[in-house]
């Protein structure tokens, strides 16, 4: 059954941003190959300004975020909900809730309203107490707008179901096996195979990256630590300050080309993961992908992930004591392959999108046979 599809309240496609944009990029490709229509909403900030990718279709809409900052996805949010009212959508796929579950009142009544709720947005550090309360105002009228949720962590999960009552769907996000890493591209960072560490991550207090350069500080490595994240915000500003001493620190900003992150990562002597708040993270699936070695941040959403196929810290000491152990080679193997297993079996993109196209298409039948019930939950 073909359905027409909205995603909306990411910034847009192809990805330029991070894990939403790029569950969009993948799902929006997948579920076109499978017959459906599929619009995504664009900011018209978006560097790409045509009206199909790959065969999707790109609605852009005004975002005034370049010029009021994060109050201008609020407008970007409310100008794709108007847009959409008109395009007699079955299905609005809506990724995060933060910036526009406040416009509950002006969703359109005919599509059924699935959301992906991401992590517990309310929790994170980076937001002060007022943010916090906000969003989780957000959070709860994002529930009473959405008919459908999906959540992409087991713990996210849980706590949607205790707090809410609900039954969400659970689908992770999804990871590509790639083959075309090019050691070559070492050269141009000035960096060599296993002689450097590598993260990934947006530049927020919750992402410990602080905790883990200041491990690398206080190490002995002769290696090169590598930060790939952008640096235009206060937060990273005062990293690259504070450790900018540190020669063997190196902030490469922003990259988005695939292949360039992925030879990055595989070539890496350790990738290390900070991330402590949210669901499956992109960037971890992808570090996974490349056959890396892993050392992640101890918590119930990396564990959930990686089981026992990477080390933990929990503080810099901690981190520091990994940098300087020595590793058994056959023990980094039995790692390098259980993760591989684990993305080809749990996290393949063929699997998400066949997911959520289940998913979907359960909550569509569903939802025209029990338009009139007042039922939140997940769909048979």
């Amino acid at each position: 059954m073909p359905l027409k599809i909205g995603i909306l309240s990411t910034r847009g496609i192809p990805n330029h941003y991070g894990g939403f944009e790029q569950l969009a990029e993948y799902l929006s490709i997948g579920l076109v190959e499978k017959g459906h229509e599929v619009i995504v909403y664009n900011s018209r900030l978006h560097p790409f300004k045509k009206e199909k990718w790959n065969e999707v279709s790109l609605v852009h809409c005004y975002d005034p975020e370049d010029k009021i900052g994060s109050a201008g996805q609020f407008i970007y949010d409310f100008n794709c909900l108007i847009d959409a009212r008109n395009r007699n959508f079955d299905v609005l796929l809506i990724l995060g809730y933060t910036s526009i579950s406040v416009w509950k009142a002006i969703f359109p009544s005919a599509p059924v309203i699935i959301f992906n709720m991401d992590g517990m947005e309310w929790i994170r550090c980076k937001y002060s107490n007022s943010v916090k309360r906000f969003l989780l105002y957000a959070e709860k009228l994002a529930i009473n707008a959405g008919d459908y949720f999906i959540a992409d962590s087991i713990a996210i999960q849980s706590y949607l179901t205790q707090k809410y009552g609900l039954l969400p769907g659970y689908i992770a996000y999804g990871a590509e096996i790639r083959e075309d890493q090019d050691e070559n591209i070492l050269a141009q960072y000035g960096i060599k195979r296993n002689e450097y560490y590598i993260q990934v991550a947006r530049m927020e207090p919750e992402n410990n990256i602080e905790m883990v350069l200041e491990g690398f500080n206080a190490s002995f490595a002769s290696e090169k630590m590598i930060v790939l994240g952008d640096i235009s915000n206060k937060f990273a500003r005062r990293l690259v300050s504070k450790f900018g001493t540190d020669h063997r620190i190196m902030f490469l900003g922003a990259i988005y080309d695939k292949k360039i992150k992925h030879s990055l990562c595989h070539y890496s002597k350790i990738y290390f993961h900070g991330h402590s708040v949210g669901g499956t993270n992109p960037s971890l699936l992808e570090a996974m992908a490349s056959k890396t070695l892993i050392a992640a941040h101890k918590n119930e959403f990396n564990q959930a992930v990686l089981q026992d196929n990477a080390f933990y810290f929990s503080n810099a000491e901690e981190l520091k004591s990994i940098i300087q152990k020595e590793i058994c080679p056959f023990q980094k193997l039995a790692k390098l392959e259980n993760n591989l297993k684990r993305i080809r079996q749990d996290f393949s993109w063929d699997k998400i999108v066949d997911q959520y196209e289940n998913f979907i298409l359960s909550a569509y039948k569903q939802r025209k046979l029990e338009r009139n019930l007042n039922y939140k939950g997940q769909p048979c």
